[in-house]
């Protein structure tokens, strides 16, 4: 059986990879593994909850803001910016998060 999924507008089977269909030009919605958590959302708990000594800012790549965080955590600073920026994560989409943040 050849893998695939059907068009959400024209029902056409297509290749399981395709973003856009061949018979009606329709882009297909991105299916996610269910029971997974996004990057945006493992941020934002890292930025709420440990945000002082930018864990966030580790896992998303960006050591430099991390070991500032760090530096500079017994000021108590760095835990507010972390909850403002989880906040901030959970406000935004996936695509958004995505764009900004690389994937």
């Amino acid at each position: 059986m050849e893998k695939g999924k059907y068009c959400v507008n024209c029902g056409v089977h297509i290749d399981a990879r395709a973003e856009i269909c061949l018979g009606c030009g329709v882009r297909q919605p991105s299916l996610k593994r269910q029971g997974s958590i996004s990057r945006r959302v493992a941020a934002a708990i890292f930025a709420i909850l440990l945000g002082s000594f930018g864990v966030h800012r580790f896992y998303l790549g960006q050591v430099g803001w991390g070991i500032l965080y760090v530096v500079f955590c017994w000021t108590l600073i760095p835990a507010v910016a972390g909850l403002i920026e989880g906040i901030v994560y959970l406000t935004m989409s996936d695509e958004e998060f995505d764009a900004k943040y690389g994937r």
